[in-house]
């Protein structure tokens, strides 16, 4: 699961650079020639460089809105990162970091942080200071709940906590307004109770999980487009699903279905539907078949 994570994390990685003319904004590698260059130093990385603190004088480059430290030996985040506070985006991904220091709430421009791949046990109160953010990347860490903080950020588009062992959710996930991609793949959750979701979601991974029942509230998220809820405990489907107007594919592979509601027929947009490692009749897939014909259903 770790290497698939860290596969997520270098794509990441290289769309955050994808935002940045490499001519305009070259990315340094090295603080002596950072600190020499003649221009305004925007973006540095030190990916896998070994390092268990970063140089003190990187606060001199106080124009830095891009900052890659993935992959080094860091049990901490040093303070001389706070002094940026131009970062707009911020990868820490893959050190042995375990928590994160009252001072992120300095880097107020920031709208993509990633730590994917440290020892993170809990996620400090004080990122809901950093108002501007747009995505977080948390996975493979080991959060039991889903971050307070992240609730208070409205602005947030993307979420990402697969691989931790999140089992609690508070019922505030709605206030995240903007949220259009949630993974919580690969946790622990069991009970979602009637968690209700943000409007604007498109994009909600709940598999591998101990899911037993889908929330009603989830069939009133009309904008969700993708559903994976594959490999959980699932036994029954609501007829309330016939909500997801929008969806266009859905997974629900290996859970203990054994129908599934007639008023999923009613779901026009829905272009792939995954049944694979149910136990479902034959004969009740095909009746599936005839209600939803524009539909690829794999059983």
């Amino acid at each position: 699961m770790k290497k698939i994570v860290l596969l997520i994390a270098v794509l990441s990685l290289c769309l955050a650079k994808a935002q940045i003319d490499p001519v305009k904004y070259p990315t340094f590698t090295n603080i002596d020639e950072a600190l020499n260059s003649k221009k305004t130093v925007y973006s540095m990385s030190f990916r896998e460089k070994g390092l268990f603190n970063l140089p003190p004088q990187i606060s001199k480059l106080n124009a830095l809105f891009f900052l890659n430290i993935m992959g080094n030996k860091l049990e901490k985040m040093d303070q001389e990162i706070f002094a940026l506070t131009e970062l707009e985006i911020l990868n820490v991904n893959e050190n042995s970091i375990k928590y994160i220091p009252d001072e992120i709430g300095n880097l107020k421009k920031l709208n993509t942080f990633s730590m994917n791949l440290n020892g993170l046990t809990s996620i400090n109160s004080n990122v809901a200071k950093l108002q501007h953010l747009k995505a977080v990347h948390f996975d493979a860490n080991n959060l039991n709940v889903f971050p307070e903080a992240l609730m208070g950020i409205p602005a947030l588009e993307e979420i990402n906590l697969q691989g931790n062992q999140i089992s609690i959710i508070a019922d505030r996930l709605h206030r995240i307004k903007n949220l259009k991609f949630l993974n919580l793949s690969e946790n622990q959750i069991n009970d979602l109770g009637n968690l209700s979701f943000p409007k604007n979601l498109k994009y909600l991974e709940l598999q591998q999980n101990a899911i037993v029942k889908l929330p009603e509230n989830l069939f009133k998220a009309k904008n969700l487009e993708f559903l994976n809820a594959s490999d959980n405990h699932i036994t029954k489907i609501s007829p309330g699903i016939k909500g997801l107007k929008n969806i266009v594919s859905m997974n629900l592979a290996n859970n203990n279905l054994k129908d599934i509601p007639e008023e999923i027929g009613q779901l026009k947009n829905l272009k792939t539907l995954i049944l694979t490692g149910n136990p479902i009749e034959k004969t009740k897939i095909e009746r599936l078949k005839s209600l939803m014909p524009e539909t690829q259903i794999y059983f």
